[in-house]
């Protein structure tokens, strides 16, 4: 089932994308940065390419995804993010997106962010894990029959 990481030009995004692309099926990328997305792209990813604070272009992306990977630190990061004001509103507007976009599964690495009885929730708190550790954990979450 086609599977997005937003935000995965982070290195915690890049540890789950590297997990992620010897896995059959569709996989899709976030970025922001160029370099980045050509080499998702020869890896086998779906690339889009812009500000994730643009929560109508995650949205794009995201269509027909069975499972959003929302990678929080690239909401913090420093990155330009010219469509929200500051990193809790890029969140949100990654969770509307999400939505709108009708993806039955997200799997949100970083702080929780609430209750979503809509959609299949999952949480990965990369705090004291190596990014390999969070990527497998991610990975399991994505393999779930349910979580």
């Amino acid at each position: 089932m086609p599977v997005i990481v937003v935000g995965a030009d982070s290195p915690l995004g890049a540890a789950i994308a590297h997990t992620l692309r010897g896995r059959s099926g569709e996989r899709r990328a976030f970025v922001s940065d160029p370099t980045v997305a050509e080499r998702l792209r020869a890896d086998g990813f779906k690339v889009a390419v812009g500000d994730v604070s643009d929560a109508s272009h995650v949205e794009w992306a995201s269509l027909g995804c069975f499972t959003a990977v929302l990678v929080c630190q690239a909401a913090s990061d420093g990155r330009e993010i010219a469509f929200a004001d500051g990193p809790g509103a890029v969140i949100d507007g990654w969770l509307r997106a999400i939505r709108e976009a009708e993806v039955a599964r997200v799997i949100v690495v970083g702080p929780d962010q609430g209750a979503h009885p809509e959609v299949e929730w999952a949480v990965v708190d990369p705090a004291g894990r190596s990014p390999a550790d969070v990527a497998a954990a991610v990975a399991r979450l994505d393999d779930a029959a349910r979580i």
